[in-house]
C-alpha cells in the first residue's frame, strides 16, 4: 500500500462520468499516480459491473483507488448536489455519447462557468470535424483507422486482442490533462481536453501512412509482410511450445550462428549483411527452424538469454499471473466481487524506483461517496434526505 502523500498527484481531486474502458481507464492512471477519483455512477451502478463475456473484467481492471458516488443526477437534487461537488474539483472526466453530458447540465460549458478552474476531459469517437457527432467503440475505430487491416489478413480485417485503442485515448487524454494543468499553474484557467478513438488509431498507424509515402507502395498487413530482418519469427520447438526470436544486427547473426552452431550459415558470405539474409529468407529459415526445433523451450530460451538476443515464449492472457517479471512487482492484488482475490497488472511505471500500489479496493457501489459530498460542503442532513427521497445510495467500503 502507498502512502498517499508521498503519490505525485496526492490533493487532485479528480470525478469521473464514465463506464466501459477509455473513460475508466483515464481514472484509474490518475488514481493510481495519487488522486482522489470519484466515480459517478447511477443508483444501481455502473453497467460495467454486470458484463459478461469479453467484458467481464473491465470493471475489475479499471477501477481500483477509487470511490463511488451512486447518485440520481436525473433529479434536481441529485443534479444539484453532483455541481456542488464538481466546484471543488480539479479534473472532471467523461466518455458518454456526444450531447449526453450537455443534456444533463453537466457539460463542459455548465461546469466551467461555475468553477473556471476545471480541466474537463471528454473522451469521445472523433474530435472536431464531420465525425464528430457519431458514437464509436475502440473496434470502430480500429475497423476505420486501419488497424484492423493491418492486424488480420488483406481479405480478413481482426481487431487487436486488447482493448489498445480505448487504453491508449485514455492515455493521450492524461498527457492532455497534465498538460493542462500545467498550464493552469502558469495562468489560472482551466480548459477543456478532448481525446478520441479514431485520431488515436490514426496516431498508432502513422508509422504505415509514411511508409506509403516514403516508398510509394501500400503496407500489408503484419501476416502478410515483409520482415526487416530474416529471423523475426516465431518458432515451434521440441515439447511443442513456441518462441518469438528476432535476430536484428550482424552482430547478432554471428553470435546467433555461433551459438546454435550453424556454421554452414555463419560461413556464407551472401549471409554477411542483413538485407542479403533478408532476401535469402527461404533458404535458410528451414535450416534454422530445424536447428531450433530440436531444443525444448527452457534450453531454446537459456541460449537465447545468455547471448542476448530479443526473445520471448507465446504466452496466453492466464499465464501472467505466474509471470516472475511481473510478480516482482508489476501485480497488484483487488478483491472481485465475488470476494475472491486476484492480481491484476499495475501501472506500467516506476518513480523513484517505486511502483504505484493499492491503496482502495474495488469500490462496491456508493462506497466512499458520501465523504466526498461531505468535504464539498454538503450536510449530513442534506445526504439523509436525499437518501430517504432515493435519489442517493452511500454503503460502506
Amino acid at each position: 500500500m502507498n502512502q498517499i502523500s508521498d503519490l505525485p498527484l496526492h490533493g487532485l481531486l479528480v470525478v469521473e462520468f464514465t463506464h466501459m474502458v477509455m473513460g475508466p481507464s483515464m481514472g484509474l492512471i490518475l488514481a493510481d499516480l495519487g488522486a482522489e477519483v470519484i466515480k459517478i455512477e447511477p443508483l444501481e451502478g455502473d453497467n460495467t459491473r454486470r458484463l459478461t463475456g469479453s467484458g467481464a473484467g473491465y470493471f475489475p481492471m479499471y477501477n481500483r483507488n477509487k470511490a463511488s458516488l451512486a447518485i440520481d443526477v436525473k433529479s434536481a437534487a441529485g443534479r444539484d448536489a453532483t455541481l456542488q461537488l464538481l466546484d471543488t474539483a480539479d479534473v472532471v472526466i467523461e466518455n458518454f455519447r456526444p450531447g449526453a453530458m450537455d443534456a444533463l447540465g453537466l457539460g463542459f460549458e455548465a461546469v466551467s462557468a461555475r468553477n473556471p478552474k476545471v480541466i474537463y476531459c471528454s473522451g469521445k469517437g472523433f474530435l472536431s470535424g464531420p465525425y464528430a457527432h457519431r458514437t464509436a467503440l475502440d473496434e470502430v475505430a480500429q475497423m476505420m483507422g486501419g488497424l484492423a487491416y493491418m492486424t488480420g489478413t488483406p481479405d480478413r480485417p481482426m481487431r487487436a486482442g486488447a482493448s489498445v485503442i480505448d487504453v491508449m485515448g485514455a492515455m493521450f487524454g492524461v498527457i492532455g490533462i497534465m498538460a493542462a494543468l500545467e498550464q493552469r499553474h502558469r495562468d489560472g484557467n482551466g480548459q477543456k481536453v478532448t481525446t478520441a478513438l479514431y485520431e488515436t488509431t490514426a496516431f498508432l498507424v502513422g508509422q504505415h501512412m509514411a511508409q506509403f509515402a516514403v516508398t510509394g507502395k501500400a503496407a500489408p498487413p503484419m501476416s502478410q509482410r515483409q520482415s526487416a530482418w530474416a529471423v523475426y519469427d516465431v518458432f515451434e520447438v521440441k515439447d511443442h511450445n513456441k518462441v518469438f526470436v528476432a535476430v536484428v544486427s550482424d552482430t547478432q547473426w554471428r553470435s546467433f550462428c555461433k551459438a546454435f552452431t550453424l556454421d554452414e550459415l555463419a560461413a556464407d558470405p551472401s549471409l554477411h549483411k542483413n538485407n542479403d539474409r533478408v532476401r535469402q529468407r527461404e533458404r535458410i529459415m528451414p535450416i534454422i527452424r530445424e536447428r531450433l526445433g530440436s531444443l525444448t523451450q527452457a534450453e531454446l530460451m537459456q541460449k537465447l538469454e545468455e547471448i542476448g538476443l530479443p526473445f520471448a515464449p507465446v504466452a496466453k492472457p492466464e499465464d501472467l499471473f505466474e509471470d516472475s517479471q511481473l510478480n516482482a512487482g508489476g501485480l497488484l492484488t483487488v478483491t472481485l466481487p465475488s470476494g475472491k482475490n486476484t492480481k491484476l497488472p499495475a501501472l506500467p511505471i516506476e518513480m523513484g524506483s517505486r511502483r504505484m500500489g493499492v491503496r482502495r479496493d474495488l469500490p462496491s457501489i456508493g462506497s466512499g461517496g458520501a465523504q466526498a459530498l461531505l468535504a464539498a460542503g454538503i450536510s449530513p442532513d442534506q445526504l439523509q434526505k436525499m437518501q430517504d427521497a432515493g435519489v442517493l445510495r452511500i454503503e460502506d467500503q
